[in-house]
C-alpha cells in the first residue's frame, strides 16, 4: 500500500492541488515544505459555497482556529486556500 502511495506523489507536482475522482475528499496535493512530501487529501462533496460572501466568512473564521493554517503539509491549509481565506 505504501508503494501505491509513493507512485501517486511522484506523479504530482508540489504544492499544486488536482481533483480527487474517489474517496470522500474532493482534492489532493502533494504538499512539500522544507525538503518534506507528504499526499494531503482535503475538501467535502458538497455545494459549493465558496461563492457566497457570507458563507466564505463563516468558514474562513471557524478554520482559522484549527491548528496547521500556515502549515503547507495539513490539510486545512490547503482547504483555506481553496477557499481563498
Amino acid at each position: 500500500m505504501a508503494e501505491r502511495f509513493s507512485k501517486l506523489k511522484s506523479k504530482l507536482k508540489c504544492n499544486q492541488p488536482v481533483r480527487e475522482k474517489k474517496g470522500e475528499k474532493t482534492h489532493k496535493v502533494k504538499a512539500c515544505q522544507d525538503g518534506e512530501e507528504k499526499l494531503v487529501r482535503f475538501g467535502h462533496s458538497m455545494p459549493d459555497g465558496t461563492s457566497n460572501p457570507e458563507r466564505r466568512k463563516s468558514y474562513c473564521a471557524r478554520s482559522g482556529g484549527i491548528k496547521g493554517k500556515n502549515n503547507k503539509l495539513s490539510a486545512n491549509y490547503w482547504s483555506r486556500r481553496a477557499w481563498k481565506c
